[in-house]
């Protein structure tokens, strides 16, 4: 290895050194760009920074070597870079650092390994002496060969589990059935097999260890126990298959000694079996899952060890995480059993002493609830109470409790009905010949462990009353019994509506009604009645509401919090809401929300999502009630947002969300009538004022009230500003409601807007055109230009706000493909629709040069394989050019040499292209024809013959297609206006019959296996295939295009000026029967071409 004693060495330690001592952004950033000057310009650079990680002088310093060099490496690696050119000397060195690294460091390099090891080794296979290498590194060290070697156990095996790790996922979605890959194969053969019995002697050696001292033997066994469960994962190795029973039954040793003593303090060592234990579950649940033709004989021991575990499920209260996992796991294992062939005849036996010795004290209330309910009630909502209200990111185990498992397997167990009943060939020949369906019914009709079992252990609890409402272990059963049924969702939906009804009566609604019941009972039967929602029968709705309603307006107790009783009614009004129920009145529902909003920033988040969702549900029968909503909710929100803070509480952005909703909802209510004076619209118009004054009032105090606008939540804002602006209905209430100013200050701020969501931001285009329609029809001087400002301010024109909207677009098209199609639409609106006089022409100059050479660059992108986006950008593209021709095609040529007449045939062949399905929409059929229109008359006035016949050819041919399918649009739409609304009706009553029938036959066969994989395999060919992975709404292809001061052109007669002057040119270049098509739809034509 090279030593880093050189001077270009020396330079690399000092600008590493750089990063780590200096206290200022500005020179890590200048020592990190000269690191990457240097990473071009030096020989052997990652050679040195790797020599500098083994050697550098001190941790940190070599730390901050291996950092970089494994950026480097990710930058470089695949490309033909500095790494490819000397990869196998690289990689050899890279090996020997990680054997002899000090933990920290090692961390770090194994991050740089798993860089090369998946480039190299899994994908390009391209590195096969990785395993022999490795195999004799594993038998050199330390623990393994019992000397005094240098090389680390830990450090090997931590280098093997990441040679492994990218094997536990299938490699070629593609495959309905992938072989097991070559080098796993070599690596079970080479390493894994003989660590088997490595393995096994260690674990022979641990548990004669009752001090737990061997922290070195029990990281190596969890370190093994990893790379065993990462091979089998998804494949099984044909060397390892036969050797299951051996590492199993060592695990189930490791088990088995496992200790679930709350009592004793756990050690390292303790720490370290406990995650080898939890890792050994996770092994057995994927053999009985993915392996069975493997591990069927080691069914009944899994199922005893787990056994095991799981009744000890009475202590979870008392012990860590770590050992709540194992038993949560150890429920997962025997779900996972009962889902085999073998699992009834193993575990019915069981069922009664698992449901009352390890499920049910699962369920049960225990002292660590009641301390998070207390310290932590948000957490404890997630684990034990979560609903839609609660949004839950990223991976956490954590949530996945002791209870969630046993609540699962109970709906496991009451869902089973047993093996099928054994019978005479004689009733077999008989039964094969029945149908389908007889059999289902036949099958149906036995009776489930649900019914046998679970129902009647449940019922033993009684419902607690007045009696022993006090008696804190009744609670605490309760409380289980109550989990038990939410559990219990998928077996209830199965039963008829009056046993759910007689259920939800009878063991749920009298907790409502029990004087001084136990608010945790009350949050469990909440969140019980939002589990049940979608089968509850009609007739129960109201006093299910009733319930929630009661619930969510429960107020703190004096020793007890009842917050999370407020949170899972709203979840549970949410559930309901969800199945379409509508309550009686929206008034006390709404009255309880409002009066509690402002009282806990905590609540507030999830009572501004109930809000929400109940506006959403209610939407016309809620609109009268919305204007006073918003009035007090503004008045609220006033005094807590604090302008000056860019980031703000997520109860905060929750409320400016559901005011944006309110106001959507609310502007869709309008009533559709032309009459001036009728008494609905004088109403609600009165309404709109009322939220529009309000709404302005928000972003006054938003954005006007500081020199510094936040730029926090400017999707929400654009929906406020979206419903202020149609409220402008006259230029005194614009000027009242100061839209002028609120424009200015939003259109800055989407300038600079890095904030992109997908589709929810999609309503920003919505405002952009409003707000283009409602500045053209006042005139508002700032829209189109804004003037210098005085001194001692920079002599610098600020931009206009058409100037900064037209930033945003272009960023936009380049930037989102998910709003590609909605940006290219306000291309059309804001070039077209403002009034441009002569002295600021400039402006929609400038406009055009940034869409055009966007929409260009982007189409560049995707022009190899046609795609939707194509139409959208191309006429972006037409948009630029129809208002500054000469400008646009430098443009053009400026990005791409032949840019013009790249863009122009590409113009001419994406009409051809999609021309039996679209463009059907007038305005974008109507932009293909101006376009052709203007470039053909260039091609052969202005370029007098120096296009090429082809391309000329092309463009003729779609334009007589385009103006013969803008005709037929227009009969078209003259026909759709007397179709009436009967034959609708019964076209959607036809499809609502067939998708009865789809769904029928969907409940009678379920998918297999094989049907699973072949799916999924055609559906990842389909994904791989496909250039562009388009997430924007499928309406925003049938949007009409706005074409301004454009629509009034009459495309007819510029295409027959057209013809007429170049007709003879048309009957030399375009095929006879594009002619014969044209001159059927305009015989005016004819003339010229006789």
């Amino acid at each position: 290895m090279l030593v880093a004693d050189d001077d270009d060495s020396v330079q690399i330690v000092g600008l590493l050194d750089q990063t780590l001592n200096s206290i200022d952004g500005v020179s890590v950033h200048e020592a990190t760009e000269a690191l990457d000057r240097l990473s071009t310009e030096l020989p052997h650079f990652p050679y040195r920074l790797l020599s500098i990680a083994s050697g550098g002088e001190n941790p940190s310093q070599r730390v901050a070597a291996a950092t970089y060099l494994k950026n480097f490496t990710r930058r470089n690696t695949g490309s033909e870079g500095i790494i490819s050119e000397v990869s196998k000397e690289f990689k050899d060195q890279l090996l020997q650092a990680l054997l002899h690294a000090e933990p920290a460091l090692l961390k770090v390099l194994l991050e740089l390994f798993h860089i090369v090891v998946v480039s190299e080794f899994v994908k390009k296979d391209a590195w096969p002496e990785l395993v022999l290498e490795l195999r004799s590194a594993i038998e050199k060290s330390s623990l393994i060969s019992c000397s005094e070697s240098s090389w680390s156990t830990v450090n090997a095996l931590m280098v093997l589990l990441t040679v492994v790790k990218p094997f536990q996922y299938f490699l070629q979605p593609k495959l309905v059935k992938e072989p097991v890959p070559q080098q796993l194969e070599s690596i079970s053969n080479e390493i894994l097999v003989p660590l088997v019995a490595v393995f096994h002697r260690l674990v022979d050696k641990a548990l004669t260890t009752h001090e737990w001292g061997e922290v070195e033997t029990e990281k190596t066994l969890h370190i093994i126990s990893k790379c065993l469960y990462f091979s089998v994962k998804s494949h099984m190795p044909s060397t390892l298959s036969p050797l299951l029973g051996s590492f199993c039954r060592d695990m189930f040793r490791i088990l088995d000694s496992l200790s679930f003593d709350w009592s004793v303090i756990p050690s390292d060592g303790y720490l370290l079996r406990l995650k080898t234990g939890k890792r050994s579950l996770l092994l057995f649940g994927t053999l009985v899952s993915r392996h069975r033709k493997y591990s069927d004989k080691l069914v009944p021991e899994i199922v005893k060890c787990s056994m095991k575990i799981v009744k000890h499920s009475s202590n979870i209260s008392k012990l860590g995480s770590l050992a709540e996992r194992i038993i949560s796991l150890a429920f997962d294992v025997i779900s996972r059993v009962m889902e085999i062939g073998p699992g009834w005849r193993l575990l019915s036996p069981h069922f009664s002493l698992l449901l009352d010795s390890a499920i049910f004290p699962a369920l049960a209330l225990n002292e660590r609830d009641i301390s998070e309910w207390e310290e932590d009630a948000d957490e404890f909502i997630r684990k034990n109470l979560p609903s839609e209200l609660e949004e839950i990111s990223g991976w956490r185990e954590d949530l996945f409790t002791a209870r969630k498992s046993a609540m699962n397997l109970l709906g496991v167990i009451a869902m089973s009905k047993g093996p099928p009943v054994s019978t005479t060939n004689k009733t077999s020949s008989a039964a094969s010949k029945r149908k389908k369906g007889e059999k289902n019914r036949i099958n149906n009709q036995r009776r489930s462990m649900g019914d046998l079992l679970v129902l009647p252990f449940l019922s033993k609890f009684s419902v607690p009353s007045k009696s022993n409402i006090l008696d804190a272990s009744t609670s605490a059963a309760y409380f289980g019994v109550l989990m038990a049924y939410g559990g219990l969702q998928e077996f209830i939906q199965e039963q008829n509506p009056e046993y759910v009804a007689s259920l939800v009566r009878t063991r749920v609604l009298p907790i409502y009604s029990t004087s001084d019941c136990s608010p945790y009972l009350v949050a469990s039967a909440n969140w019980v009645l939002g589990e049940l929602a979608s089968c509850l029968p009609e007739d129960m709705n109201v006093d299910v509401f009733s319930s929630l309603l009661k619930a969510l307006a429960m107020p703190d107790q004096e020793e007890i919090s009842c917050y999370p009783v407020r949170v899972s009614a709203a979840g549970g009004i949410c559930s309901l809401l969800e199945n379409e129920y509508t309550p009686p009145e929206w008034l006390p529902l709404l009255q309880i929300i409002i009066g509690r909003i402002g009282k806990e920033d905590e609540e507030d988040s999830i009572l501004f999502q109930l809000l929400k969702s109940v506006v959403e549900s209610g939407s016309q029968d809620i609109a009268m009630h919305i204007p006073y909503i918003v009035s007090s909710l503004v008045s609220n929100m006033l005094n807590f947002i604090d302008p000056s803070e860019d980031q703000w509480s997520q109860a905060t952005v929750g409320g400016l969300e559901t005011l944006a909703a309110m106001s959507q909802t609310y502007e869709i209510s309008k009533p559709e009538t032309d009459e001036e004076e009728n008494e609905a619209t004088e109403i609600w118009l009165t309404g709109q004022g009322t939220i529009s004054k309000a709404l302005s009032a928000l972003l006054q105090h938003a954005w006007l009230a500081t020199d510094v606008p936040p730029t926090s939540c400017i999707d929400h804002f654009s929906k406020m500003l979206w419903f202020i602006a149609l409220a402008s209905t006259n230029c005194n209430v614009a000027v009242e409601l100061r839209l002028a100013d609120l424009l200015a200050v939003w259109a800055d701020l989407l300038a600079s807007w890095d904030g992109w969501e997908e589709s929810e931001d999609l309503s920003v285009f919505d405002c952009i055109e409003e707000v283009v329609s409602i500045s053209t029809k006042y005139g508002f001087r700032s829209f189109l230009y804004r003037d210098m400002p005085s001194p001692p301010a920079m002599p610098v024109r600020p931009r206009s706000v058409v100037e900064s909207i037209g930033s945003f677009v272009s960023k936009a098209i380049l930037e989102y493909p998910s709003a590609t199609r909605r940006a290219c639409s306000c291309v059309h609106t804001l070039l077209h629709v403002p009034d441009y006089s002569s002295d600021i022409e400039g402006v929609r100059k400038s406009l055009a040069v940034v869409f055009s050479e966007a929409a260009f660059s982007h189409f560049l992108q995707l022009r190899e394989k046609p795609c939707s986006l194509w139409r959208p950008l191309l006429l972006a593209i037409s948009s630029c050019y129809i208002s500054h021709p000469d400008v646009v095609e430098c443009v053009l040529e400026k990005v791409v040499s032949g840019g013009f007449e790249l863009w122009v045939s590409s113009l001419a062949f994406s009409y051809s292209l999609t021309l039996d399905a679209s463009p059907s929409i007038a305005s974008e059929v109507k932009l293909y024809v101006l376009t052709l229109v203007k470039v053909i008359e260039l091609l052969l006035v202005v370029r007098q013959g120096n296009a090429t016949d082809d391309l000329v050819r092309k463009c003729f041919v779609s334009l007589m297609d385009a103006s013969r399918r803008l005709e037929e649009i227009v009969e078209e739409t003259d026909d759709d206006e007397d179709d009436g609304e009967p034959e609708e009706e019964e076209e959607e009553s036809d499809e609502n019959d067939s998708n009865d029938e789809d769904s029928e036959s969907d409940d009678e066969c379920k998918e297999t296996e094989e049907e699973f994989l072949e799916r999924y395999a055609k559906a990842a060919a389909e994904l791989e295939d496909s250039e562009v992975i388009e997430e924007a709404d499928e309406e925003d292809n049938e949007r009409e295009i706005d074409l301004g001061h454009l629509d009034e052109i009459d495309t007819q007669k510029l295409v027959l000026s057209l013809m007429e002057r170049h007709h003879q040119k048309v009957v030399k270049l375009v095929p006879s029967e594009v002619i014969s098509t044209f001159l059927n739809a305009f015989p005016a034509y004819t003339g010229f071409f006789t």
